[in-house]
């Protein structure tokens, strides 16, 4: 079995970095047995939410803040996402244990939360290459995240009170129109297939299904793996986004991000599932099927909504950049993986593949 190296964080950079003297003030005022925080590193990957490393003299923790200057009250809810952590962790091993929210914005300027930091690998793309990982383990990893997120799947949402953090009724209909009025608002170029999803979508709508709890990006990149078993996922992370509603929209998220072989180079260029060994999309939904018992003929509907979706992401941060908001050049690029995701969501409403 090939062994890989953990994920490791780097120097962290100084305009993001807390302030270690203010949080450890805080530290020994709400917790004095946490100890004192000798250092702070940063995990630079990821777009959103900022994620730095603890070290005490005996312990490594976690650290999670939204980026600077983002809209605390919304899209990054520090509190929400400590509250889905403390009811999930006693139905759901397979996550870090949650252990302090800090509200008090004036410790590190905005509110955050720490937890236990588990040690392991997160494959990403722009290192997969590098790693050399057989075809059989690939098979392996990728039925581990099916298998995990049927796990997932099955959590009592009454009983963990985790039916608290939505409303399941009408969950796909809000979603779909919530999501092409995002399109509409940030559109900048007109584009034919786009239009076309956009209306699919809406005309296409399934019969809801039985809500669950949803973990809405749930990908290779958000799940750690036993550094001495790659098979096995030992941590699911990033639960910003995670609520209740149908299950199939969770699938058809992780499908949407999902690429093969055969797809755009530039689709493949975001994520690692089209090397050898990995299931096609198909087979995930199978399997999927297989273990959860749910029904998956109308599978192809929720994989044209996570290919939606992933565009009108993409167009808000285009948008931003061509309206000047971003000198960053990558968002530039971001038309092309536009047009990418509108043409393979349309070839695949013609030939009604996944």
């Amino acid at each position: 079995m090939e062994h890989v190296k953990p994920d490791q964080p780097v120097e962290a950079r100084q305009h993001e970095v807390p302030d270690v003297q203010k949080l450890n003030a805080w530290l020994q005022s709400v917790a004095p047995h946490f100890g004192e925080v000798l250092s702070i590193e940063q995990f630079p990957s990821g777009y959103s939410n900022l994620t730095f490393c603890l070290k005490t003299a005996n312990q490594e923790y976690i650290l999670r803040r939204p980026p600077i200057g983002a809209n605390i009250k919304s899209a990054h809810d520090m509190g929400r996402e400590f509250m889905v952590l403390t009811r999930l962790k006693p139905h759901f091993n397979k996550i870090p244990s949650p252990i302090i929210y800090g509200e008090d914005e004036t410790v590190i300027g905005a509110p955050f939360y720490i937890m236990q930091r588990l040690q392991g690998v997160i494959l990403r793309a722009s290192h997969a290459q590098q790693l050399k990982l057989s075809p059989e383990l690939f098979k392996s990893i990728s039925e581990a995240l099916v298998d995990t997120l049927v796990e997932l799947h099955s959590i009592d949402i009454v009983k963990t009170g985790l039916d608290q953090l939505g409303k399941p009724e009408g969950y796909v209909q809000r979603q779909v129109e919530g999501w092409i009025k995002r399109y509409y608002a940030a559109e900048t170029d007109s584009l034919e297939q786009m239009n076309q999803l956009a209306e699919w979508l809406k005309q296409q709508q399934p019969a809801p299904q039985q809500p669950t709890f949803l973990h809405n990006d749930f990908k290779y990149d958000n799940v750690i793996l036993d550094p001495d078993n790659l098979g096995n996922i030992i941590g699911v992370l990033d639960w910003e986004m995670a609520t209740v509603g149908d299950p199939l929209m969770d699938l058809g998220a992780s499908l949407a991000y999902w690429s093969e072989a055969g797809d755009n180079p530039v689709l493949q260029s975001f994520n690692l599932t089209a090397l050898p060994g990995n299931l096609t999309r198909q087979q995930i939904a199978n399997r999927y099927s297989e273990k959860s018992g749910r029904d998956v003929s109308g599978i192809h509907f929720y994989y044209l909504f996570g290919l939606f979706k992933n565009a009108v992401i993409a167009q808000q941060i285009y948008a931003r950049w061509k309206q000047g908001f971003s000198k960053d050049p990558r968002f530039g690029g971001l038309i092309h993986v536009i047009k990418a995701l509108a043409k393979q969501g349309v070839e695949s409403l013609d030939t009604q593949k996944l």
